[in-house]
């Protein structure tokens, strides 16, 4: 036998024992060394403790699996199952509170997980995906994308989910190594980039911050061989945990109803209310509605932190106001809406 032959046999050899895809990823610095996780989890604790998360882990039971890999090592319901719970004990670990709308392999409805959501009095919605693409031949698209609800111009659209998905979107890519999609420029989009003027369920009808992630494509062959391996879903988990932690560190608006006595002359018909953070308030940032109309009838003392509100040019009868401000670290107030009467 010739060498020629002999190279040849060797190398059939050894492309027959060779695994199909090689899986390379690494752990992030935390993740690898207890010392390092013990440390970030510490520093940011402080912004964590007590905070209310409430995690839906996408899809679940007999008939929801979600997307499914194309090497058919992975259904998308188990992996949303996997990372939630890794995410669900990270935030506990720093001291916050969990709230799951399943925590087993079981069937969820959509409707339900935004109501369980609304009672639970959670802080933040967070729902936990893994994406397919429209074309079921496309086995090349990969990408982390962190989805709000709505868009700037819609009335129903609060920035401040803008901000959560904005700082978990930019952790999760980094712990995972894996980009934004090529239509954002941050990796974030809102929900009416996949159904115009409706969005996802889980977002719309949730009443709270929320926002929903795709960590990654399962039919994407090299990513699915990731997926399947437990440590990689922790990566994800901590992606989304540093993201929270890094969003509630920045401080958030809070507003609240003024006392009625400081509305000023009894004549007027006025509404008053207070606005304040630790970090300060960027007093051009705030925007009041009145019957879901933008109106610049109010005053904003920034020293005392309070906004009033002219509403005499009003009928009679009932009313909504709604405020959105911006603290100067760039995070915005959750959503706040008021329901008053007018009596003349």
């Amino acid at each position: 036998m010739n060498k020629a032959i002999i190279l040849t046999l060797f190398s059939l050899m050894l492309i027959g024992c060779a695994p199909k895809q090689v899986v390379f990823f690494d752990s992030p610095y935390e993740l690898k060394f207890p010392d390092k996780k013990a440390e970030f989890i510490k520093s940011y604790s402080k912004y964590i403790n007590n905070k209310k998360i409430f995690i839906d882990p996408g899809h679940g039971g007999k008939d929801e699996r979600g997307a499914i890999g194309n090497l058919k090592i992975v259904e998308e319901a188990i992996i949303n199952l996997k990372v939630a719970t890794y995410l669900k004990d990270f935030i506990k670990e720093a001291g916050g509170i969990v709230y799951m709308s399943r925590t087993t392999d079981s069937t969820v409805e959509l409707k339900p997980r935004s109501v369980a959501a609304n009672n639970s009095g959670a802080d933040i919605f967070v729902s936990v995906h893994h994406n397919a693409p429209g074309d079921d031949s496309d086995e090349w698209i990969n990408y982390t994308s962190t989805y709000y609800h709505a868009l700037p111009s819609d009335y129903e659209y609060e920035p401040c989910q803008n901000d959560i998905a904005k700082y978990i979107q930019r952790d999760i890519s980094y712990a995972v190594r894996n980009s934004g999609g090529p239509a954002s420029f941050d990796g974030t989009y809102s929900d009416y980039s996949i159904y115009p003027k409706a969005g996802f369920s889980v977002l719309r009808l949730t009443k709270i911050p929320a926002v929903l992630v795709e960590c990654a494509f399962v039919t994407n062959n090299y990513q699915e061989n990731k997926l399947a391996l437990d440590e990689y879903n922790r990566i994800e988990a901590w992606g989304i945990f540093k993201g929270l932690c890094r969003y509630f560190s920045q401080s958030i608006p809070t507003i609240s109803s003024a006392d009625a006595k400081l509305s000023g002359d009894s004549k007027d018909l006025v509404e008053s209310f207070y606005i304040k953070d630790t970090v300060g308030i960027k007093s051009t940032s705030i925007v009041v509605y009145i019957d879901s109309v933008k109106t610049n009838n109010f005053t904003f003392v920034k020293n005392s932190g309070l906004l009033k509100i002219k509403t005499d040019d009003l009928q009679e009868g009932d009313h909504i106001i709604r405020i959105i401000a911006e603290n100067k670290n760039g995070n915005h107030s959750f959503p706040f809406y008021k329901k008053f009467q007018i009596v003349k």
